[in-house]
């Protein structure tokens, strides 16, 4: 009796092999799945024997096999539940779907038969076709169970070879209760690798490297177990790790995203699970509440081992944090015990040095950071000189990491380096110089003032330094301000104007250094244009140290000033 499929077969096979599977290597999963399946239900001790040959691939189990009825429902209607109540196939015991698990084997087979007989039942031959039809005959009479056999397609004879067929059942299989065989040469081991004496071994053997440490996982409501090898070395936190999957001991894929959480990706895992759900290709896992559980119940299983190790292990943590210390600072964003490890255990970069933020509180009372990597850069020197010590807070996470220290402890006392800060450590000239200095002063201001920059004197540490460029973050908004309200359209510049008078008016200072002897000798110029060129280059060095912005009008003066100065210092005829 010849019959069709109750769909598309040609474009079922399509979406199957380029929508749904990433390749039709899944064939011999499938068909594993479908053979365990059917063994499970029968409840007894199982086999599963695949005979490779030139002409075709036979795979037979000793399982609960398939009535007539059966066959028709399972095999000829895509779509509908295929592990029907009465075959026991509704409990979560079993791996896979019947029929779309069949139909794979079309990717790679014209024609595949079916030889099934249920305890009871007569046997059934069913026979289906690649342009669609199936046929249903009677089967010979043997011993309850199911052979499937397929005629390789064209350009497909490989994929079902005894080499390929070998690998991708050791692949898929080698984990599965059941004996699998192929070619009478078992590939079914029977236990879980990752639990013997060296699991590094193993890890060695699946992921190339040999684990830092290897932390157990269990989350019993997902009949989760496993491990998790840690890296050995650094890698980019933004890489999303994959991770080896088995559900029921069946290999679901050697790369799952979505196990682990962001932060842990310090961390490759190998786990079997009985309960978390796959994908339809069953080639990932779904993204239901129990993987967010699962995902956050191995968070704090990776959170607990970090925290033992604080206090049984101090230096496998120190060599932990050495490489991995970026995905415990963006776990520390969250997690109050990741952010006292922080605090104790991973060194940040001070103008002091690189000390735990433990230490660097109990040196100087106030955890003061400057919020950005240039601004430590221009102020950590003279900052240290005046016994002020600074966090680099420029460095990811760690200006989050010391502000969020001050939310979760009221003892710890949190500022932001102001330039102000540490202009206000700076000494004063005297009173006699203050008044001999008035005249050089007021030449140099004028000089700036259409920079919009203010010029005092001061003497600081380390004397090295002849000027430093100080932007409060209010002088910094109005710099800003003003420069949008120049390039915004009739608009924009109107309603700028009416915030005009909101924005402080706060001016960069140009601060220099009394301390050191060429600030002096530029001072005690009795030349006003020469002293006025030297602050101006005085000016432009003081920017470009500070990595601060360079306007067109700021390049157009370190042109005109070093010129000058060059014009100054070579002689010529028309002097």
């Amino acid at each position: 009796m010849s019959n069709t499929f109750q769909v598309d077969l040609r474009g079922i096979v399509d979406l199957l092999s380029h929508h749904l599977y990433a390749s039709p290597r899944v064939y011999v999963r499938e068909l594993l799945q479908n053979a365990v399946d059917a063994i499970t239900a029968a409840g007894g001790p199982g086999l599963v024997s695949i005979t490779t040959g030139a002409d075709a691939l036979r795979v037979s189990d000793n399982g609960i096999g398939l009535t007539e009825a059966q066959v028709h429902e399972l095999l000829a209607t895509i779509g509908r539940s295929s592990k029907r109540d009465e075959l026991g196939f509704a409990r979560h015991e079993f791996l896979g779907q019947f029929g779309i698990g069949l139909l794979s084997c079309f990717m790679v087979a014209d024609e595949i038969r079916v030889h099934t007989r249920r305890e009871g039942s007569a046997a059934v031959l069913w026979t289906g076709y690649s342009d669609g039809r199936y046929s249903v005959a009677p089967g010979d009479e043997r011993e309850p169970g199911t052979t499937v056999t397929l005629l390789p397609r064209r350009g497909s004879e490989h994929l079902l070879s005894r080499t390929t067929v070998r690998e991708l059942a050791a692949l898929y299989g080698s984990l599965l209760p059941v004996r699998v065989e192929v070619d009478d040469v078992p590939v079914t081991t029977g236990t879980l690798p990752w639990t013997g004496r060296d699991p590094g071994a193993y890890a060695e053997e699946v992921f190339g490297f040999r684990p830092l440490d290897v932390v157990p996982l269990e989350v019993p409501q997902a009949g989760l177990t496993g491990v998790a090898f840690v890296l050995p070395t650094p890698v980019n936190p933004a890489a999303r790790g994959g991770h080896r999957v088995y559900l029921k001991r069946m290999l679901l894929a050697e790369s799952v995203e979505g196990l682990l959480p962001e932060w842990a990706f310090f961390a490759r895992c190998v786990v079997d699970s009985s309960e978390l759900r796959p994908t339809a290709s069953r080639e990932a896992l779904y993204d239901d509440s129990l993987l967010a559980d699962t995902r956050e119940a191995i968070a704090d299983q990776l959170r607990g081992w970090l925290v033992r190790l604080a206090s049984t292990d101090p230096r496998r943590l120190g060599e932990f944090l050495s490489i991995h210390h970026l995905g415990v600072k963006a776990l520390a964003l969250h997690d109050d015990e990741m952010l006292r490890l922080v605090e104790q255990w991973v060194p940040v970069e001070t103008n002091m040095g690189m000390v735990t933020l433990a230490e660097f509180r109990e040196r100087h009372g106030v955890l003061r950071y400057a919020a950005g990597h240039d601004e430590f850069r221009q102020l950590a020197s003279v900052a240290a000189a005046q016994d002020l010590g600074v966090i680099n807070g420029g460095i990811v996470y760690t200006a989050d990491i010391v502000e969020r220290l001050a939310t979760v402890d009221e003892d710890v006392r949190v500022e932001r380096l102001e330039p102000a800060d540490v202009a206000a450590r700076f000494a004063a000239v005297d009173t006699e110089t203050e008044l001999r200095l008035r005249p050089f002063l007021t030449v140099v201001q004028r000089r700036l003032d259409r920079l919009g920059c203010e010029v005092v004197v001061r003497g600081f540490d380390p004397p090295t330094v002849p000027a430093l460029y100080l932007v409060s973050r209010a002088a910094a908004f109005s710099e800003q301000f003003t420069a949008s309200r120049d390039v915004a359209d009739d608009v924009w510049a109107g309603v700028l104007d009416a915030l005009s008078h909101t924005v402080a008016t706060d001016r960069p200072q140009l601060v220099l250094n009394h301390r050191n002897a060429l600030v002096r000798r530029i001072t005690a110029l009795g030349d006003p244009d020469l002293a006025g060129l030297a602050v101006e280059s005085l000016y432009g060095q003081a920017l470009m140290l500070g990595q601060h912005p360079i306007r067109p009008a700021d390049a157009a003066l370190l042109t005109s000033s070093f010129m000058g100065l060059l014009d100054r210092a070579v002689p010529g005829e028309d002097r």
